[in-house]
C-alpha cells in the first residue's frame, strides 16, 4: 500500500463555491467602517489552516501581496474569528454542516463514539477542575462522533467524576433507545 492513504483527510481549504454554500450564509459582517480589503473567503481560509497547523498566530503563513508585504495582519484574522465566535457564527456553521450530512443520508448513528481529551488551563478560565489522573487543571472536552467519524456534537463537560453527573443513557430521551431496540 505504498503511496496510498486510508481514512479521512482533515479539510483545511474550502473552494469559493463550498464557502458560499456552507459558510457565508452563517457569517456576520461588520456594519461600520470600510469593507475589508480581503474577501471573507480568504480571511476565513486562514482559520482552518491555523487550527490544523497548531501554530501561534504570529507564525501563521500569510501570503504576500504585489508589494511583497503580507496581505493581512494576523491580528485582523484573530479579531474576525473572535467576532464570529461571539456572534455564534461558528456554532451555526457546525450545526449547518451536521444538518447537511443528515439530509444527504451520510450520518451513521447506529454507533456513537465519545472521544475525549483534557485541555490544560494556563491561567484562570471557566469550568476549571483538577484532574487527579493527569495531575493538571483544565477542561474535559468530548466530541461525539458517528460510525463514520463525523463529529456530531462537541461537548465541554464540567470538571468532576462519574458519580457527580447522571450516566449518559439516563440523560438521553427514552424514545431514542426504544427505537434502537426495535
Amino acid at each position: 500500500m505504498a503511496g496510498s492513504q486510508c481514512g479521512q483527510v482533515i479539510p483545511t481549504k474550502l473552494s469559493v463555491e463550498q464557502f458560499e454554500q456552507f459558510v457565508l450564509p452563517h457569517l456576520s459582517t461588520g456594519r461600520r467602517g470600510p469593507a475589508p480589503k480581503l474577501g471573507l473567503h480568504k480571511i476565513f481560509s486562514y482559520i482552518p489552516q491555523l487550527l490544523y497547523m497548531g501554530c501561534q498566530w504570529k507564525a501563521l503563513p500569510i501570503e504576500k501581496n504585489d508589494e511583497g508585504r503580507p496581505e493581512i495582519h494576523y491580528t485582523r484574522i484573530y479579531r474576525a474569528l473572535r467576532r464570529w465566535l461571539a456572534d455564534g457564527c461558528i456554532d451555526r456553521i457546525f450545526a449547518g454542516s451536521v444538518r447537511k450530512l443528515h439530509q444527504d443520508g451520510l450520518l451513521e448513528l447506529t454507533v456513537i463514539h465519545g472521544d475525549g481529551t483534557t485541555t490544560v488551563a494556563k491561567k484562570g478560565g471557566d469550568n476549571l477542575g483538577y484532574s487527579g489522573h493527569k495531575h493538571l487543571k483544565g477542561d474535559k472536552v468530548v466530541a461525539f462522533c458517528d460510525r463514520r467519524c463525523n463529529v456530531i456534537a462537541p461537548f465541554v463537560s464540567a470538571p468532576g467524576n462519574r458519580n457527580e453527573s447522571p450516566p449518559l443513557r439516563d440523560a438521553l430521551p427514552r424514545n431514542l433507545f426504544a427505537a434502537q431496540q426495535r
